[in-house]
This record gives C-alpha cells, structure tokens and sequence, in this order.
C-alpha cells in the first residue's frame, strides 16, 4: 500500500487504573504532584523476602465494578483491564447505539497475565486428594483474556488478541493496533496494558535476578531512576487503555482528540536474556526507525518519556543511545522516567507511560523524574541532559516519544504528535 493511503490515527480516548490513582485523571493529576505509588506489601506477607515492598493500586473494589458470580471468571489483570477500558470508552465519547461494532477492535497486551490465579490453583493441588482444578483456571490464567472480556462486554468483533513482548507487550499493542488502523482493517481499537504480578512467586522470581531494589526503609524514594544509588526497580501493577482511531471516523462524529499517533519502531537487542545492550544498539535503532516512520527529525522531538526502570545497567545503555540518536538536539530535550512513581508495570508499562506522554502533548507539561538527590550523580551519566528531576516542568510539546524496552531484548518505540489538521 502506497504511504499516502495510509490512514491517519489519532488517541480520542483513556482510562487508567494505576498506584498513583482509579482513573486517569487521578493518574495524571498525582504525576504532577510528584507522588510516589510505592508502599509496603499488603496482597501477601512479604516479611521474609529481600524486597518487601511494590507500587500497588490502592482503594480498588472488584465489587464496585463486577457482579461477585461474574468475579470467579476474572483474574486481578483482567479485573483492571475491563475498568480502565470502561473509562476509556466513556471518555472517547463514542454513541455505542451506532457504532460499527464489526470495525472496532480490542488489543490489550500483559507481559505475564494470570499469575495469581496460576498461584492460588497450584497451592490448591493436593496430589493424594487428585486433580481438582477450577474450570476457570486457564481462562483466567491466559495473557489474551483480558482482551477477551472487553470485545466481550461491548460486542466489539474486529481484530481480538494480546501480545506478549514482556515490558514492551502494551507498547507493541499500541503499534498493532496503529498499523491496523493505518491499513483499514478497523476504524477503531481498544489497546493498552494489564498486569497484576505483585505476588509471591514474581517478587521472588525478580529478587533472584536482583533486579528489584532492596530500599524497605524508604519505598517511596527507593524508584530513582538515573540516579547512581539507584539498586532496581519497583514492582508495579495496574492498567492502561487509550482508544486510537482512525482520524476520518473521528471527526465524522465529533471527537475530542488527545493526540496523533505519527510513528513506531521496533528492534531486537539481540543480545541477552535480561539485560539491555550496553551500547544500546537496540535502542537506537528503535528510535531512529520510530523517527523514520513518522518522518520527522530529531530536533522535531520535545520529549522522551523514557524507559527509565532504575536499573543500573539498562539506564546507562538509554541515555547512551538517545545521544546517539539526538546528537546535540538531545540537550534540548525534556526527558523522564514515570516509573518513578508509578513503579514498573512490566507489560502494562509501555500504555501508562504512553498514557503520560499524550497528556504531556495536551497539556504543555513535563511529568518529572522523581527522587534525585543533590550529587546523587553517576559518573556514567551526563546531566547536562534534562531528566526533569523532582517537579515538572512546562514547556510546548508538539512531538513526544514513548519507549519501552523488555526483557529477551524487544525493544518499541512510539511517537505521538500534537494533532492539527
């Protein structure tokens, strides 16, 4: 298809619910503020692990949302997934009385998916007493369900199904459901992430990679990305949906539009099972391809809402390739890690911090890097680069791009722009 019959996509809708807040206003309103998702433990008793603490979603009542029958069908994952995606389909404002329902899809990706239930039928297995599982475990348990459930409620029959691409699964949702739209084969799609994996068995399998940070006596400062006393990153949970359409349906009936989405790139580190290239070979080819496909230069962009998980290898290997990439356009940058706050959703990430980097577009605001600390400076690093540290900050943002990269070395990259007509 020549490039030129290519359908525009644009972001008229978003729901969220995320440790910093149930919807996404909250979400958005509590990045400003500067406020840590992070606290201790409460789903298990962490009390004999090396991290005891996670960004967990705080006040959340299944019962408020679902019918208590309904709720053995859905894991933790799938539960926010259906809530965040409610709030983004009242906020697209779309008539669901006139909808197209065959041309509306639902891609919502969880790097992991139904951990918990996995956890609770298999501590339920007594080999003496025999197999007895519940006829919801598999369904509940699959990465795809939560994608399942929204078309489900809705009736939306186009294109249905999950990614999985770890910390990049909801990001590579994002761009499916991008070149879906671009091509025709949908006027609408419902995509982001889920990811409910603050359990026993993910925070011991993270410890064991000492890939989580050990600040128990401090949670809330313990995400500092870019920082050189940064030891790991911070698990979190929750969810993120925004609702991309294509332009002409759009302004067909009206909707407000947050953003376009102008541009993706996707790479292989090609490298090693966890961690980032440390060249971040990777990372600048998904930059530069996301660059290319939007057609835009890199002294177009504004800012990065980066990777930035408060790893100490895989934040060197980022900033080393937005210098590449950016060149001296890189010290005009805005860049930040969200992560910070909101923790690192693993698969839901890439549509929280996509979430972010749209609102930044709309509203001219930086979301900081929080947890910096005077001198707290890795040698590795150079601060001559604006990381946002500790308050946002304003500025116009016309082009942002969102970058997520995960483990086994997928790496994807969107960009979004301020959309004109």
């Amino acid at each position: 298809m020549d490039s030129m019959d290519l359908k525009r996509v644009v972001v008229t809708g978003l729901g969220a619910v995320t440790p910093l807040g149930n919807t996404a206003p909250e979400t958005w309103e509590n990045l400003l503020k500067c406020k840590s998702g992070a606290g201790p433990i409460t789903h298990f008793d962490a009390s004999k692990f090396k991290t005891q603490f996670a960004c967990e979603v705080k006040g959340f009542d299944p019962l408020a949302h679902f019918d208590r029958k309904d709720l053995r069908r859905y894991d933790r994952f799938s539960q926010l997934a259906v809530v965040a995606a409610r709030e983004a389909v009242k906020d697209s404002g779309v008539n669901l009385e006139t909808l197209d329902k065959d041309n509306v899809g639902v891609i919502i990706s969880a790097g992991i998916g139904g951990l918990e239930t996995l956890e609770q039928e298999i501590k339920g297995y007594n080999p003496e007493r025999g197999p007895r599982f519940s006829p919801f475990f598999v369904p509940k348990m699959i990465s795809d369900m939560a994608s399942g459930f929204v078309s489900m409620e809705y009736e939306f029959r186009g294109p249905n199904y999950a990614v999985v691409s770890a910390c990049a699964s909801s990001t590579n949702a994002l761009i499916d459901a991008t070149m879906l739209i671009r091509l025709g084969k949908a006027s609408m799609i419902v995509a982001g992430g889920s990811e409910a994996t603050i359990t026993f068995s993910a925070v011991g399998g993270f410890s064991a990679l000492n890939a989580l940070s050990t600040r128990n006596d401090e949670p809330e400062k313990a995400s500092r990305p870019f920082s050189n006393s940064r030891d790991g990153f911070v698990l979190g949970e929750g969810s993120a949906i925004l609702i991309l359409e294509e332009l002409e349906h759009a302004l067909a009936r009206g909707a407000k539009i947050y953003a376009e989405v102008v541009g993706f790139g996707l790479s292989a580190d090609a490298y090693h099972l966890t961690a980032s290239h440390p060249e971040g070979f990777g990372a600048k080819l998904v930059m530069r391809r996301a660059l290319e496909d939007a057609g835009l230069k890199p002294s177009d962009v504004d800012y990065i809402n980066l990777h930035g998980t408060s790893t100490p290898v895989g934040d060197i290997s980022e900033v080393k390739a937005i210098l590449d990439v950016f060149g001296q356009d890189a010290y005009k940058l805005n860049l930040s890690s969200t992560k910070s706050m909101t923790g690192h959703l693993l698969g839901a990430a890439g549509a929280i911090e996509a979430l972010a980097t749209v609102k930044a577009i709309q509203e001219n605001i930086i979301p900081p890097t929080i947890n910096h600390e005077e001198g707290d400076n890795d040698p590795e690093i150079d601060y001559k680069l604006n990381f946002t540290f500790n308050e946002p900050q304003k500025r116009e943002v016309n082009v942002a791009i969102s970058n997520t990269f995960g483990f086994g070395g997928h790496n994807a990259s969107t960009v979004f722009k301020k959309y004109k007509q």
